[in-house]
């Protein structure tokens, strides 16, 4: 059974989240996340949409030298998932 664009939406949402409640993290990389999270959830846009403008929010960010570890982990996990998202 394949994941819904939905809940995969809703799955990188809840990722942007946590990093943006992250006090380890940055404060422009947390903003950033919001940012993502508040694209991801906007009904809106179609999913491919918002899934294309959490994408170049988080490419934007994705090479910050500040930033943890596991941040960019998170990052570079979340977007190899909203690049699944298919119409």
């Amino acid at each position: 059974m394949s994941v819904s664009s939905e809940e995969k939406l809703k799955q990188v949402a809840e990722m942007m989240s946590r990093m943006a409640d992250d006090t380890t993290v940055p404060r422009n990389i947390r903003r950033a996340a919001s940012e993502a999270k508040n694209a991801l959830l906007n009904k809106n846009n179609d999913a491919m949409v918002r899934a294309s403008t959490a994408i170049s929010i988080l490419d934007e960010i994705s090479n910050d030298p500040n930033m943890p570890v596991h941040t960019r982990t998170l990052i570079w996990n979340a977007i190899s998932i909203l690049e699944t998202i298919k119409e």
